[in-house]
């Protein structure tokens, strides 16, 4: 999946954060809904100009991002 087509940075849309290009959806509400286990075909229904191939993006960017970056656990995690 080639995110770079579906996810802008623009400073003058949402504060400059990632979002799916055309929208005001950010890559992060995408993945926040995702990770607390909403579905793919209900966040479609919650968002209807997002596609499944917006959804692929977000989390392909999510993925290079975690390539790139790492963060520091807790020494309290368990």
């Amino acid at each position: 999946m080639n995110w770079q087509k579906r996810i802008t940075v623009d400073p003058s849309i949402c504060h400059g954060k990632a979002c799916i290009q055309g929208t005001r959806i950010l890559v992060s509400t995408v993945l926040d809904n995702l990770a607390s286990g909403v579905l793919e075909e209900e966040l479609l229904k919650s968002y209807p100009s997002l596609t499944h191939d917006d959804v692929l993006a977000a989390i392909s960017y999510a993925a290079d991002l975690a390539r790139e970056r790492t963060v520091p656990l807790s020494s309290t995690a368990t």
